[in-house]
């Protein structure tokens, strides 16, 4: 069981994070910047929360999402200074020539130690009260190989950002850039002074992918107003699938790919609530053309948040809302991880009755924990009809086992 609640991860993160931007800000021996430096404090619980911030004083002068608005792209692919946290999360499966599979997760975070508006005005150009980070993974099927990297820097001095126009988000030499292809790029190595690895990757692991819009935009929720309980909520809207092109690289081996990526884009300032544990997260990707989002927040005492909900998404890009009641879950199996201890479920069935759809889905290799940190397990899945493969996509899953780095 988790022994510690998202809002107190969350609270321990911005402190820390506020630490070291105050150090660095006052000491030139930290002028290198904060390139790929692994940083134990800043992990999932502060950002892939849905909420991502904590309660009480800490929101002043933040925004919160608690009513359906008005998007506006491409604006909206940029940042939200006026909330605490967001993300930038995109996740594919890939396949070489002979058909062997890849998954990978690249995901930019940034996160708002304080309002832009009422930070002190200081000189250095290093100031800045944003901190960004983010998390590569790459999952190999044949070898049952799985590396997850982590890289974090100030969004100062050009070392990490955002913006609209043209679309680029980045940390480093990690980024997201352009619309239609967007470009993704992100490479890492084992070294302890760049990245960490969860199995001993022995070479550069890296991707170099193009990736086409393809499916219509779709806002999550009420009008893209995701709600995660009865006191939270975030902004979120989906690219669920799109056509992907390019290259992975695992362990200094590099391969010619395609198959499809999703992007989600969240941003929020509300904590989750005190009685939730973590969620289960299903981006799925079916053969007919259907497309299927579902998270489920999980309760301490068991059971699931009534604001649980999803999304499914036809062949021709409509979508329709799911609420908790149209959908049935049920993990079986147990995968415990030889570092954490964790135990995460290791397959779910998935129905959701009014579109027949009644499913098995099973991860692509069973260890595909990310230990960046923070530990999570995140990880590409195919979808079972009986035997017969039927889709592909990613599953997440937090609050399982110990979250202490």
């Amino acid at each position: 069981m988790m022994r510690r609640s998202p809002v107190i991860i969350i609270a321990i993160v911005i402190v820390a994070a506020a630490l070291l931007v105050a150090v660095i800000a006052v000491s030139d021996s930290w002028r290198a910047g904060l390139r790929a430096a692994p940083t134990p404090s800043m992990g999932v619980g502060a950002a892939l929360s849905p909420s991502g911030g904590t309660a009480g004083e800490a929101d002043a002068g933040f925004a919160k999402a608690e009513l359906p608005r008005t998007f506006s792209f491409p604006a909206d692919h940029g940042p939200h200074g006026e909330f605490r946290t967001e993300w930038w999360y995109y996740t594919g499966n890939l396949a070489a020539a002979d058909g062997t599979r890849f998954g990978y997760q690249l995901t930019i975070f940034r996160v708002a130690l304080a309002p832009a508006d009422s930070a002190p005005a200081r000189a250095s150009a290093w100031a800045t009260c944003q901190v960004y980070f983010a998390h590569f993974a790459v999952s190999d099927a044949a070898g049952a190989r799985f590396h997850s990297h982590q890289a974090t820097a100030r969004g100062a001095l050009g070392l990490a950002g955002a913006q609209a126009e043209p679309y680029r988000v980045w940390i480093g030499g990690w980024s997201a850039e352009g619309w239609g292809p967007t470009r993704l790029r992100a490479s890492a190595s084992p070294s302890p002074s760049s990245s960490m690895s969860t199995s001993g990757s022995d070479g550069e692991d890296a991707i170099e992918l193009s990736l086409e819009p393809g499916k219509p935009l779709v806002l999550e929720g009420e009008r893209g107003l995701s709600r995660k309980s009865a006191t939270s909520a975030s902004y979120y809207y989906s690219l669920t699938r799109m056509p992907t092109t390019g290259t992975i690289t695992i362990s200094g081996h590099t391969t010619t790919v395609s198959g499809a990526s999703w992007m989600d884009r969240e941003w929020s300032t509300s904590a989750l609530s005190a009685e939730q544990q973590g969620w289960d997260w299903f981006a799925l990707q079916l053969d007919d053309g259907r497309d299927l989002m579902l998270y489920r927040m999980r309760l301490r005492g068991g059971g699931i948040d009534p604001a649980s909900s999803g999304t499914l998404i036809d062949a021709d890009g409509s979508a329709r809302s799911l609420a908790l009641g149209d959908v049935e879950v049920t993990a079986s199996g147990i995968w415990t991880s030889p570092r954490s201890g964790a135990e995460y479920p290791s397959a779910w069935r998935v129905r959701v009755p009014s579109a027949a759809i009644d499913a098995t889905v099973r991860p692509l290799i069973d260890d595909q924990e990310l230990d960046v940190g923070f530990r999570y397990w995140e990880g590409a899945v195919e979808v079972r009809d009986g035997q017969r493969v039927s889709g592909r996509g990613y599953v997440e899953l937090t609050g399982y086992g110990d979250t202490r780095p």
